[in-house]
């Protein structure tokens, strides 16, 4: 199956703004899509409960971090805590 990267906009309270990034392998970008937004989901509620976030799923998907946006932080890939 390919390497797949799914990135979402994202935007902060505090104005920030850039992509959530998910990366795995997926059948097809239908697929990667639901997979990155389980993903997602997922590292939402540990943060929500105080939990760090999840490592990689079984199947090797999980939230890698964010990309601010070039006029904000430099385009630099930010690893997300875990």
């Amino acid at each position: 199956m390919p390497y797949r990267e799914v990135n979402v906009p994202m935007r902060s309270v505090t104005g920030d703004s850039g992509v959530h990034v998910s990366t795995g392998t997926a059948t097809d970008s239908g697929a990667a899509i639901r997979i990155a937004q389980q993903s997602y989901q997922a590292a939402q509620k540990a943060q929500r409960v105080g939990q760090g976030i999840p490592g990689k799923r079984p199947d090797g998907w999980g939230a890698r971090g964010y990309r601010p946006d070039r006029g904000s932080q430099g385009g630099v890939h930010r690893p997300l805590a875990r």
